[in-house]
């Protein structure tokens, strides 16, 4: 082992981009075919390995091992959890892998010579230019520990989300310590209200991007979702402020956790229909009774709108201010179509 590979105590772990973590991720389980066990994980792939303690307290690192492996899941990645057979009932051993054949294309899609050229070229370029450094170190790594890895694998590319464009001046306002401002639009309300914020965090949670930041005028922790920043996210001259330390991230974390956990929702959904189907794949639900299917959410107005575009499919039990916001956004085409009420009366 090299002097590079022992991290001095006095240093904190560079940040990896949630992005790179994932991907890295990604690739590793895509590598193996026998799959890797959490502590693998931890310790050997990117975004990990930089704050992994050898025989010490790694509990946060699993749990946001944990959320990763939803997020994963969300994006449409099958990643599969493997009981070992000499050991039944043991988390401790339980190995995750993502089956590659999964990716293969069916036997009967063929490829001219010339498709075949552009397709190489392609795979070429994005061999070169997706697979890090620390890709390759935690590949390397992987070997030692006696999990192969393919060729092809150094070409997968997974789909992950585009981030919103506030995302960067954000990160970069946070590296700086700079007060920023932007429109925000809430739920409800008709036009986006300006805000002045000190950005603290920005993470992924179930699914979407959250800023979680203090407001300057009313002196207060507020949570933020991107998709809701309308037009650009831009800096105050002469506003600066002092990071609270580092935790922030994982505080942001565990407050939308919370709110996750303690948010339950109850529908009733027409069985074999697309809501039936994938609103009961969903990492959120939690049980499904007959046709009634209980989901856990973090904002209530997205659930409602994702609920509504199912139309009839759904029919919405619990809570009354989800079913109310369902029925006020289905009433709203409604009345932009100008559609007349079956039973004569509107």
């Amino acid at each position: 082992m090299s002097a590079s590979d022992v991290e001095s105590p006095r240093t904190a772990p560079a940040q990896v981009a949630v992005e790179e973590r994932l991907f890295s991720l990604v690739l590793a389980l895509v590598a193996t075919e026998t799959g890797l066990t959490k502590a693998e994980v931890l310790s050997t792939v990117q975004g990990y390995r930089q704050r992994y303690q050898n025989g010490g307290d790694n509990s946060s690192l699993e749990r946001q091992f944990e959320r990763d492996k939803d997020d994963v899941r969300e994006l449409g990645i099958p990643l599969e959890t493997i009981e070992p057979p000499d050991d039944p009932g043991s988390n401790h051993n339980l190995r995750y892998r993502i089956p590659k054949g999964l990716y293969d294309l069916p036997s009967d899609i063929t490829f001219t010579p010339d498709e075949l050229m552009v397709l190489k070229l392609a795979a070429a370029v994005w061999r070169e230019g997706s697979l890090s450094a620390e890709s390759r170190r935690a590949l390397t790594k992987l070997g030692s520990l006696g999990v192969e890895s393919s060729d092809p694998v150094l070409g997968y590319a997974p789909s992950l989300r585009a981030r919103e464009s506030s995302f960067e001046p954000l990160s970069k306002a946070m590296d700086r310590g700079q007060v920023v401002a932007f429109r925000y639009l809430k739920p409800g309300e008709t036009a986006p209200r300006r805000r002045r914020v000190a950005p603290h965090a920005v993470v992924l949670h179930d699914g979407r991007w959250h800023l979680f930041a203090t407001d300057q005028d009313v002196a207060a922790k507020r949570t933020f979702l991107l998709s809701r920043i309308v037009g650009q996210v831009v800096t105050l001259p002469g506003q600066t402020f002092k990071q609270d330390g580092d935790g922030m991230g994982q505080q942001a974390l565990a407050e939308l956790d919370e709110l996750w956990n303690a948010s339950l929702a109850e529908v009733d959904v027409v069985p074999g229909s697309d809501a039936a189907v994938r609103l009961g794949k969903r990492q959120t639900s939690v049980a499904t009774v007959g046709d009634r299917i209980s989901l856990h959410y973090t904002d209530l107005n997205i659930l409602a709108d994702e609920l509504a575009g199912f139309g009839p499919e759904v029919l919405v039990q619990s809570p009354p201010a989800l079913r109310q916001a369902v029925i006020s956004r289905l009433t709203g085409v409604r009345d932009a179509h100008d559609v007349q009420d079956p039973r004569g009366t509107s």
